[in-house]
């Protein structure tokens, strides 16, 4: 059966280097288009992409839309089903302007992948995100064991987290250079640091608890005093993995070299929740809890001006979008609050409304500047 057509690999190809070179697209962007393509040729036996016709468009929609995930065996969510038809409208909408392709389908044949309006609004939905208390992370810590180098490893990587609000990829590439224990400061250079749109910039530990950056401090500590290693070397570094008496692979210490990705800090994360019985937290929620933190702490626009930058956000803006929703509980809370607080002032209302109705009545003007 045939798993690929040479033409239609050629021409992906090019797309490829279209995205990377010209649109300036990173790795996952382009790998959700190689895997929006893979679906819709799977869909058509791999017919080449000069016979693409409208109807191959709404027919995939309508299957796609039957699909389920692997995992959850459930149909695929309405944010995937967008993700995917906006990387294949944007793919056709590219090709139908190539030499060989332009003269089989009009630009406007690539709007039949777009989603119903209903289902985009469904998809584009924003949900209440799910994150940890401030209270809830420093019990993790405070509850994870710390004997070996591995373990105190993997609690100075929580607790650094909490401390910086740092990306899991800026923590996986950190070196101890980047560290600043007298600033109290991470240095997140984008020419060595994985941020995000490598942007560098400075982080400034958030007052979260002495306790917290002792934890990191004496882990910069160990690594400098004990393993005597030096500025270049990782701030966290990979498990040393070997083969054991036993013939299987164990873990035996630490190696002088980076993780490859943020994947091993967030299986720590998994594993430090979990084993105190709470949620999956990934490290990413845990800029929610610190933006949550902010809100309480922050009693000016400059102070919360600078907590925002101090996440690597340009605008106090982005934090409120993207991080600054009030959880539902929390909106509960403050709602029955101000109802109180209006029960309380309702004989002061009616107090005020009063004297003013009298000096009304004496023929005293009153202005309101």
């Amino acid at each position: 059966m045939t798993k690929h057509n040479a033409s239609n690999e050629r021409i992906k190809r090019k797309y490829f280097v279209f995205l990377k070179e010209a649109k300036r697209q990173s790795e996952p962007t382009i790998d959700a288009a190689a895997k929006a393509l893979d679906r819709f040729e799977t869909y058509t036996k791999y017919r080449d992409f000069r016979a693409f016709h409208l109807d191959a468009a709404v027919a995939f929609k309508k299957n796609l839309a039957e699909q389920k995930a692997h995992k959850t065996e459930k149909e695929l969510s309405k944010a995937t089903l967008l993700a995917t038809l906006t990387q294949l409208r944007r793919f056709f909408e590219w090709l139908s302007e190539r030499p060989g392709y332009k003269s089989r389908f009009k630009y406007s044949d690539a709007q039949y992948f777009n989603l119903s309006e209903n289902d985009r609004r469904i998809a584009k939905a924003r949900r209440e995100q799910k994150f940890p208390t401030l209270e809830q992370v420093k019990h993790t810590i405070n509850s994870m064991p710390a004997r070996t180098e591995i373990e105190r490893r993997n609690q100075a990587v929580i607790a650094f987290t909490l401390l910086t609000g740092a990306r899991d990829s800026a923590i996986a590439s950190a070196k101890l250079k980047h560290v600043d224990l007298i600033t109290n400061s991470f240095n997140q250079d984008a020419r060595e640091v994985r941020t995000k749109f490598r942007k560098s910039f400075t982080t400034f530990f958030f007052p979260v608890g002495d306790e917290i950056r002792q934890i990191v401090a004496g882990w910069v500590s160990y690594l400098r005093e004990i393993e005597v290693w030096g500025n270049d070397d990782p701030l966290f570094p990979a498990t040393r993995v070997v083969v054991g008496a036993t013939r299987q692979f164990e873990a035996l210490g630490l190696q002088r070299a980076h993780w490859s990705n943020a994947s091993p800090i967030r299986l720590i994360f998994r594993e430090a929740f979990t084993n105190v019985g709470l949620p999956c937290f990934n490290p990413h929620s845990l800029r929610n809890t610190l933006v949550q933190l902010g809100e309480r702490l922050c009693t000016s626009p400059e102070q919360f001006k600078a907590w925002s930058q101090n996440l690597g956000h340009e605008k106090p803006l982005t934090t409120f979008l993207s991080y600054g929703e009030v959880a539902s509980q929390r909106q509960g809370e403050i709602i029955r609050g101000l109802a109180m607080a209006r029960e309380s002032l309702g004989s002061d209302a009616d107090g005020f409304a009063e004297v003013f109705k009298r000096l009304r009545d004496s023929g005293l003007e009153m202005r309101i500047k």
